[in-house]
């Protein structure tokens, strides 16, 4: 190959000179290029030729970053991909249907490609403490408690059980309506069944607007193994009521437990790791709840994979959706605190555990350091919310972390060949709190809207003045609040 010198001349041009004109790009995107025909009339490149729904099917399929280059092309391209109702359906593709609905429902003021770049660059919460009244004014409300459950369904929330002072456990439920989340005052309802009987550090997840609870330890030490289930009804008249039934669940059952973690899956199955059993030795068992249609019967069984995290207590567990769910932290078989990630993810048919593994450089900036007793909540944007607990020293934290676990929807693990112990790239990032900052807590509870933008915290293991009959300085604590994203 050849080329022409400033004087006319043939130069004959080196292999790498050549190699480097024949994989020469143009400088113009082909897709911004137009061209003029011979009769002056203008054509544009072919894309911008599709309609108008096939071009928004197409952006729909691509992730964000591809979606803002395609803006960049053209003005037609730019106006659809900068247009309120493409970034709707993608904060619905990215967030579910849930989360859309309830901001429509909220009247939020932001246009939502704003939105959605606000949810990701969340930087700060805002706290509220809520006051606690009672319908008919004679102040009777929930004790100070930790180690209870509380959920959010049917719009109110329900609180259940939990440890309070003297090691005694609690067996009452409050139900108290959110209503608007403007409104500050949460009015509480006792509901009296006298079942099931008291416990702390079961679990209790929502499944179909009902209430499913497992397990927990009783004040004598025992542990349970039961599962029952609570269903919530709204009157005009009545108020709010509540009714527990044990479920029928067979011949197979998880051994007794407490202190272990679950969550719901895909709104119709319970998923339990972990706890500490009979003997006080911690569990790294995993079992699963198949429930029928009516709720009236139930199946449980184990899954068994291997790797899986070592045994734990006081950890969490977190259903992202897409068939992965996140365990994280809790106390070790050595009494140690951990700060693990593990993943379990069921995409393929079967049931795998793989540890994220995370950068450990400047560790205390960009990764929470080891805790127990926190809450982990599913938030806006497909993020982990992680708040309070307490270290191996039982010092107790008001810190939050977000885990941005938005990219794991695609994750797939790899075949059995491969070794899951695949290196994730994990983006923590701390949280600022403003407002009426909480006291540090551990063992509290936890649960977000359905939007997932403001979490509801209740009670837990606080901060207080050491008496000379109580030399470890514990409380227990009787506050609400509800947290909001700030966007």
């Amino acid at each position: 190959m050849s080329s022409k010198n400033e004087g006319g001349r043939k130069r004959k041009l080196s292999p790498t000179q050549q190699t480097n004109q024949q994989h020469k790009k143009p400088q113009i995107c082909p897709m911004a290029e137009s061209t003029s025909s011979n009769n002056g009339s203008s054509s544009s490149s072919p894309i911008t030729r599709l309609p108008q729904d096939h071009l928004f099917s197409i952006l729909l399929l691509l992730p964000t970053e591809s979606v803002l280059c395609f803006a960049m092309t053209c003005k037609k391209l730019k106006s659809l991909a900068y247009s309120d109702s493409l970034w709707e359906s993608i904060c619905k593709r990215d967030w579910g249907q849930t989360p859309v609905d309830a901001l429509k429902g909220s009247n939020h003021p932001l246009p939502w490609k704003k939105l959605y770049q606000q949810v990701y660059q969340l930087d700060s919460v805002c706290c509220h403490r809520l006051l606690a009244d009672s319908p008919d004014g004679d102040k009777i409300l929930p004790s100070p408690r930790a180690s209870h459950s509380l959920n959010l369904v049917s719009g109110c929330l329900v609180l259940f059980g939990g440890g309070c002072e003297g090691g005694r456990h609690l067996d009452d439920t409050w139900v108290a309506c959110i209503g608007n989340t403007s409104r500050r005052t949460l009015n509480w309802q006792k509901t009296n069944s006298g079942i099931p009987s008291g416990r702390f550090g079961h679990s209790c997840v929502v499944i179909d607007d009902s209430l499913v609870l497992f397990g927990g330890i009783n004040d004598t030490g025992i542990r349970q193994n039961d599962t029952w289930v609570g269903q919530v009804t709204v009157h005009e008249r009545l108020g709010i009521t509540l009714s527990w039934r044990l479920l029928d669940i067979g011949s197979i059952e998880p051994p007794p437990r407490g202190a272990h973690a679950g969550c719901c899956i895909d709104n119709k199955r319970m998923l339990i790791h972990g706890g500490i059993g009979p003997s006080g030795v911690r569990l790294g068992d995993t079992w699963i709840l198949d429930l029928s249609e009516d709720l009236y019967f139930g199946t449980w069984r184990e899954i068994v994979a291997r790797p899986s995290p070592p045994s734990r207590s006081g950890h969490t567990l977190t259903h992202i959706g897409e068939a992965q769910t996140i365990l994280f932290g809790g106390r070790g078989m050595g009494y140690e605190v951990l700060n693990d990630v593990w993943i379990l993810d069921a995409s393929e048919g079967q049931w795998r555990w793989a540890q994220m593994v995370s950068e450990l450089r400047n560790l205390p900036q960009r990764f929470p350091l080891p805790r127990v007793g926190h809450s982990a909540n599913l938030i806006m944007g497909r993020q982990l919310l992680i708040y309070g607990g307490e270290d191996s020293y039982r010092n107790r934290k008001d810190d939050f972390w977000v885990l941005d676990i938005s990219s794991l929807a695609s994750v797939r693990l790899q075949p059995r060949n491969v070794n899951p112990n695949r290196i994730y790239r994990k983006m923590w990032k701390r949280v600022e709190p403003k407002g009426d900052k909480p006291n540090c807590r551990s063992f509290h509870g936890a649960c977000v809207d359905d939007s997932g933008r403001y979490l509801y915290v209740y009670g837990g293991m606080v901060d207080g003045l050491i008496q000379p009959a109580d030399s470890s300085g514990l409380r227990f604590d009787g506050e609400s609040f509800v947290v909001e994203l700030v966007l």
